[in-house]
């Protein structure tokens, strides 16, 4: 039985690692400030005497004694992130900076949570780990994509200073139950909007491409990446390759449903991607992994999670 630290783990993917790294027979610590984190994400988790749940701000010091860390605290929704820009950053850097220097002091293993967007508005196609990315420092975005850049700074420093052993994925959009329903991302929108028989909102023309990996795929992702040696850093790429235009998601929800919901076209954020995919490459030869979940499938357990919410709503 290892002791576990989850920051974020009441979030929509934190959840899903909680209950995964809780089967598994390990004790885990949920840590979340609940700003987008719900307590009924993990609620069923507070029976098991080897769950903690405790109300933290990573950007203050927390001090514990664990074998692994997972950093997973951060708005990871446009509406959620630019509502609060500094705190986003702060979130990100302060949160990193706090969850490494107690990594250092009680010799735990720490993985960082970053994301496809350090690779902002990608020149290449599909993205590999090699690519530097092509971000907008000023830009709306900036706040989660700049502060989830200077993150993996943080840790690269940590681990070539002071030693600290230390893993880094980038997860490419996620989708699955837990998701909060009003959090601006592409499926949740879609899936609410046709459940409740609304117009769905295309921005632009709907010709931009997204890559859709189910929730559990990345947490197997997540943990053979934490269970590897300390010759491995990363970052790798967790994502499904798979490659859809915005369209062709909202048609495949409309199907799904059997909604009479049309698609209405609004103008496209600024600074949003035009194309996302990743090279799961190293992923595959390093770590033995892959997304086995067909999109349809993992669409078919989220239009059900949405449906039950909003029936008890």
């Amino acid at each position: 039985m290892k002791r576990i630290l989850v920051t974020g783990g009441a979030g929509f993917v934190g959840s899903h690692l909680c209950e995964r790294l809780l089967n598994e027979g390990n004790e885990v610590i949920c840590l979340d400030n609940f700003f987008t984190g719900q307590k009924r994400n993990v609620i069923h988790l507070l029976g098991n005497p080897y769950f903690e749940l405790v109300r933290h701000d990573v950007i203050n010091p927390f001090v514990v004694e664990v074998d692994e860390i997972y950093n997973l605290a951060c708005p990871a929704s446009p509406i959620h992130y630019q509502y609060n820009g500094i705190k986003t950053v702060k979130t990100s850097v302060m949160g990193a900076i706090n969850m490494l220097g107690l990594a250092k002091r009680i010799r735990a293993k720490v993985l960082q949570a970053s994301t496809s967007e350090v690779y902002g508005d990608p020149n290449v196609h599909p993205q590999t780990e090699s690519y530097w990315g092509h971000v907008n420092p000023i830009g709306i975005r900036s706040c989660y994509d700049e502060g989830k850049r200077v993150a993996e700074t943080l840790f690269m420093n940590y681990h070539n200073q002071n030693g600290v052993r230390i893993k880094i994925i980038r997860i490419f959009n996620t989708y699955g139950p837990h998701m909060h329903p009003n959090d601006g991302r592409v499926v949740s929108n879609f899936i609410v909007q046709a459940l409740k028989g609304e117009n769905i909102t295309v921005y632009g023309k709907g010709d931009q491409t997204r890559s859709f990996q189910y929730v559990d795929d990345l947490i197997n992702g997540m943990t053979r990446m934490m269970a590897t040696g300390d010759d491995f850093t990363g970052p790798v790429n967790i994502g499904n390759p798979g490659e859809f235009t915005i369209l062709e998601l909202a048609q495949k929800v409309i199907t799904l449903i059997g909604s009479k919901s049309k698609i209405v076209y609004e103008p496209l954020p600024s600074d949003d991607p035009l194309q996302r995919q990743p090279d799961i490459t190293l992923a595959k030869s390093k770590l033995n992994w892959e997304p086995k979940i067909p999109l349809e499938q993992g669409l078919v357990r989220t239009i059900e999670y949405f449906d039950q919410l909003l029936k008890e709503s």
